[in-house]
Formats: structure tokens, C-alpha cells, sequence
């Protein structure tokens, strides 16, 4: 079963422990410019994540039953800028999320469309990305295409503690319009990315900021996304975001304006 929304795949938790003492040093402000910066389109090139891969691990919890639900498989994601992009606004995503285990499943976006592959259910869920996202902003979806308006959808604060065992900060957000998806979220942000971003003059290549994520949802259900093996700027082929529904396998298309996964 897949879980809510693509998003369910940018959800990810991380057991969070004692402060590190040079957390104070970073302003907050930092730390929310150091996600956002690097999806925004009047960022200089040089400084401006234009795609990334990476493996991932997803852990999914069901508050009501106390039960875990694991996952993992690889990701792969272009950022589409475009000549004249009004500021402040989000790139076009592509995006190939491949499940590996416990069952095959794929979620693909070529900017435009949006399809579900289940091969056990022997179904294809075939959605149009600018409906979804229209629908509700703070949506799962919604986050993972805007990432670089993060401070406009969600209120950001610091979570507590600040910072991992690693030293890297912790932010707790919460959606600044309500939604049925999402309660909060709780974004892990590499400490070196951070330390790039106030040293960018100098900085030879942009960090994927994320180490990892997590979604509650309003009845706190979580869902964790941990990333490994990050590339980022190595270039993906746009083929890599084609899908073709296989022979036999139906087709359904939601008539209304929310994934509904």
C-alpha cells in the first residue's frame, strides 16, 4: 500500500538527542535560507540545485495500531528553472521515485503528470500535477514541488533540541493554511550545507540541504525518509521521467483535486 501523496515520500524522522553547543552560533533565519535558497529561481546558477538522486529508507508509523510500516528504494529529482521566472517562484519538478521493497511500486512526474504504478494491484493512478497542487498548498505534493517557499506555506521555528547528535539543525513547521495531510513537519538540515550557505562566496558547489524528513499527519501518523548516496548536479536525462503504462494495467484517474492516496 502506498503511502499518502508523494509525500509520504518526503517524510522523515530523526531521533533527535542533546544539543550541540555551537548551535547557537546559527540564526534561524540561516538554517530556513539554507533550505530555500538553493530552489529558488533568482539564485545565481552556480549556487542553485538543478537536480539530485539519491537511496532512501522510509519508515511509516500508524498511531492507532502501533505499527511500522519500512520501505526503501531510490529517488531521482530535476529542478526545471525557467528564462524569466518571476522571483519567489518554483522551479517545474520532475521526479522518479522507485520502491524497491517491501513491494515494487513507482511514482513518476514529468513536470506536468503525475502517475502511481502498483504492479500487485495491476493499476496505474494517472493525476494532473497543476490540479494537486492548486488543491491544497500544504498537501504533501505541494511541499516536495516548493521547496523554495517553505517560509511562505509553513511557520518555521526551531524544534527542540536544535540539533541532532551529529550537529545538524532540526526545524518544526506547520502548515500556515490547515490541511488534512499534514499537522507538521519536522526537517533535518545537514550542518555542512548550512555552514556553505554563510560561506557561499566561497563555496565551490551547492549541498542538498535535507537529511531527512518527517510528516505528522493530523492524527499523528508519521512517515520518516532518510537519504544515502546523495548526488547532486550530475545531470538526469529527462527520459528518466517517461513512463508508459504497461499493457494490461488500468488506468484510473481521480476526478477530484487531491491525490487521495
Amino acid at each position: 500500500m502506498i503511502n499518502k501523496g508523494l509525500f509520504t515520500a518526503l517524510s522523515l524522522g530523526i531521533g533527535l538527542a542533546v544539543t550541540v553547543p555551537y548551535a547557537w552560533a546559527v540564526a534561524l533565519s540561516d538554517v530556513v535560507n539554507t533550505l530555500e535558497t538553493p530552489f529558488q529561481a533568482e539564485t545565481d546558477a552556480e549556487h542553485r540545485i538543478l537536480d539530485y538522486s539519491a537511496d532512501f529508507s522510509q519508515e511509516s508509523k500508524i498511531a492507532s495500531l502501533d505499527r511500522l510500516q519500512r520501505a526503501n528504494g531510490r529517488v531521482e529529482v530535476v529542478f526545471g528553472y525557467r528564462v524569466g521566472q518571476a522571483k519567489r517562484t518554483g522551479p517545474e519538478v520532475k521526479f522518479r521515485w522507485q520502491y524497491d521493497s517491501p513491494t515494487t511500486q513507482e511514482i513518476v512526474s514529468d513536470g506536468k503528470t503525475m502517475w502511481v504504478y502498483l504492479p500487485e494491484n495491476n493499476q496505474v493512478i494517472e493525476s494532473n500535477l497543476e490540479r494537486i497542487n492548486k488543491a491544497d498548498q500544504s498537501d504533501p505534493m505541494a511541499f516536495l514541488t516548493g521547496l523554495g517557499n517553505l517560509s511562505r506555506d509553513f511557520s518555521i521555528s526551531w524544534a527542540m533540541p536544535q540539533q541532532d547528535t551529529s550537529g545538524n539543525y532540526v526545524l518544526q513547521m506547520t502548515p500556515r493554511q490547515s490541511s488534512s495531510l499534514i499537522g507538521k513537519l519536522v526537517i533535518v538540515v545537514d550542518r555542512h550545507a548550512v555552514a556553505s550557505f554563510q560561506n557561499r562566496d566561497k563555496a565551490k558547489r551547492p549541498w542538498f540541504p535535507i537529511r531527512s524528513t518527517t510528516v505528522y499527519d493530523p492524527n499523528d501518523n508519521s512517515t520518516i525518509i532518510q537519504f544515502s548516496r546523495l548526488r547532486v548536479n550530475h545531470g538526469i536525462p529527462d527520459t528518466v521521467f517517461d513512463f508508459n503504462v504497461p499493457e494490461g494495467v488500468q488506468v484510473v484517474r481521480p476526478t477530484g483535486e487531491k491525490t487521495g492516496f
